[in-house]
């Protein structure tokens, strides 16, 4: 097994634990989608991961072919491990949010019986920044599951004991996060990352 599927394991166990709400669908519609830099650069986060996001290229690599509108981001741990998910930002309601997609775990070469198990899924989060710094904090899936078995929210969702994954349109999506944004419990037991600038 080469040493970036030991990331992908490393990267499963940290955003598909059960720690975050995770989604079939993304959060966004294309029209949802806006021309930004917010993101482009190198950041490091503080367990010396680097974060890499760039405007991918829509066919040739030429500039009038760039699409400002989405990144790739290079996700590389201190011993050089690398992954690569498709990354867009939206802005409802005032706040900027980040949906996560992985784009790319395994050689083609290493498809194994694991990996016809792995499904990639949307991930997302809330996002503050500055010029140097990115506070990035995803929804806990613990504080959705008690609303959810409480019936005090009504979302279309698949529930397998173990996980809990959203099965709802991006505009239902919308309207969840954007309802519960200002929640400290919908964020208190997720995952944070704090980035700052290289």
């Amino acid at each position: 097994m080469k040493t970036r599927n030991y990331l992908f394991i490393f990267l499963v166990t940290l955003f598909f634990s059960g720690c975050i709400v995770y989604s079939f669908y993304p959060l966004y519609t294309e029209k949802d989608l806006f021309a930004n830099e917010i993101l482009t650069g190198s950041w490091v986060d503080n367990d010396s991961t680097e974060w890499k996001f760039e405007h991918p290229y829509k066919g040739k690599e030429l500039p009038e072919n760039l699409d400002s509108s989405s990144y790739v981001l290079f996700l590389k741990d201190k011993n050089n491990n690398e992954s690569k998910f498709s990354v867009h930002v939206i802005k409802l309601g005032g706040y900027y949010f980040l949906d996560f997609y992985l784009e790319d775990f395994l050689d083609n070469e290493e498809l194994d019986l694991a990996s016809f198990h792995i499904v990639p899924v949307h991930t997302f989060a809330k996002f503050t920044f500055t010029r140097n710094k990115i506070q990035i904090n995803w929804y806990d899936q613990d504080w959705l599951e008690k609303l959810i078995k409480g019936n005090k929210i009504r979302i279309r969702h698949e529930y397998n004991g173990d996980y809990i994954l959203l099965t709802a349109s991006p505009k239902d999506l919308q309207k969840f996060v954007s309802k519960y944004v200002d929640s400290e419990e919908a964020f208190k037991d997720g995952i944070e990352a704090v980035l700052t600038r290289k």
